[in-house]
């Protein structure tokens, strides 16, 4: 989800900022009949979330107003993901959910455990392995994923950067666009997780691998599961070579060996770079890092020297 992450009043004047949302958190835990005095504020991006000290929940309070149908599928495939005792992020079974509060979408999570541990790629491998044989439902009314729409609302509201930079990424996503529509899928069409990645997969405190954030379940080709791995690896150095063997043997495919990864790669890169290009103005970090990446775009060289943002 390309968010911005700025303090601003929205709509209803409340601000995204940890004192403006303490009366959001405390009426939606109240309504959800939980306590949440001393939560703790975990991360304040394109969600808030908090883990609450009374019980082992975590809330998600989203900045974007216009998620909710999105959430509640999230919450929709997490209680379908349980019946299939397939591990992912749960929730709590005795809250109705998502909760709007003050036109902010609130939704509750069991806590994975106290701290942040990832699990590996090869768990993640294994994970979405399993995924990929499950048969969703038609009553999860998972959409159907469009790279191309979703590409274009990134480009949208890129206020911060320069024309150039914009125009440039506007040329390279007409260009993609274009490549897109000519891509011959191989694996099954069905169920994706949409953002499968080492850095949502998590270690539960029970000692095994979960997928997290299910914000981005739809059906698409399965490549798109795979396409992070391989681009993490191949075009970042972020995993080493025996780290993307092992996900390959799990797994039992290679996209790198796909003639359509290279587009796929392209593409799913260009929509990182945009998401990147919508923090420019609150961060000094993304706005140096959205200028190495666009850098590395024009001339081809320097992917190695991107940092995991």
């Amino acid at each position: 989800m390309i968010s911005g992450s700025s303090g601003r009043p929205d709509g209803d004047g409340t601000e995204f900022t940890a004192e403006g949302l303490g009366p959001v958190l405390q009426e939606a835990c109240a309504t959800a009949g939980l306590d949440s005095r001393d939560a703790e504020l975990l991360r304040l991006g394109s969600n808030a979330v908090y883990r609450l000290t009374s019980l082992p929940v975590v809330v998600r309070i989203a900045r974007d107003p216009s998620v909710l149908a999105e959430m509640d599928r999230a919450v929709g495939a997490a209680r379908w993901l349980e019946t299939q005792d397939f591990p992912a992020m749960r929730v709590p079974a005795s809250i109705a959910q998502p909760l709007v509060i003050t036109n902010r979408v609130v939704t509750f999570w069991e806590s994975v455990q106290e701290r942040e541990e990832y699990a590996t790629v090869s768990e993640l491998a294994d994970l979405l392995r399993r995924l990929h044989w499950l048969e969703e439902p038609e009553s999860l009314g998972l959409p159907y994923f469009d790279p191309l729409a979703k590409l274009t609302a990134s480009m949208e509201g890129l206020d911060g950067i320069s024309d150039g930079d914009r125009t440039f990424l506007e040329e390279r996503a007409t260009r993609l666009a274009k490549d897109y529509d000519r891509l011959d899928f191989v694996l099954p069409f069905g169920m994706i997780h949409g953002d499968a990645n080492i850095g949502n997969i998590l270690r539960h405190r029970d000692g095994h691998a979960v997928l997290i954030d299910l914000d981005g379940v739809a059906l698409a080709p399965r490549e798109w599961d795979l396409v992070l791995t391989a681009m993490f690896y191949e075009r970042y150095r972020w995993h080493t070579d025996a780290e993307y063997a092992e996900f390959v043997h799990r797994y039992g495919f290679d996209l790198m060996n796909w003639p359509g990864y290279e587009t796929l790669a392209d593409l799913r890169e260009l929509m990182m770079v945009a998401w990147l290009g919508h923090q420019v103005t609150t961060s000094d970090s993304a706005a140096a890092e959205f200028a190495r990446r666009v850098r590395s775009l024009r001339t081809g060289q320097g992917r190695d020297e991107w940092g995991p943002f």
